[in-house]
């Protein structure tokens, strides 16, 4: 009873490619190839940005340290009360 879903417009000089899932490999080269890629883009990346998260981390701690610092109260100024 009329169209499915995917077929409600014919659209032209658009052309698609599909495969069966049943003729895809899940992991091709998962071993040989992905992991060496991960190892690869993860060290390109890394010195990029861990020095300034390192950075801002230890501006952050030494802000909340300083703040810290400044509420507490003098103990000298309550020395002569009663």
């Amino acid at each position: 009873m009329g169209k499915h879903f995917g077929d409600l417009a014919k659209i032209r000089h658009v052309i698609t490619y599909s495969l069966s899932p049943f003729e895809q490999r899940a992991f091709p080269n998962y071993f040989s190839k992905g992991i060496p890629n991960v190892w690869r883009r993860f060290t390109a990346s890394f010195f990029k940005v861990a020095p300034p998260m390192a950075l801002m981390y230890l501006t952050y701690t030494w802000g909340n340290s300083v703040h810290q610092q400044g509420k507490r109260k003098n103990p000298a100024q309550y020395e002569n009360d009663e």
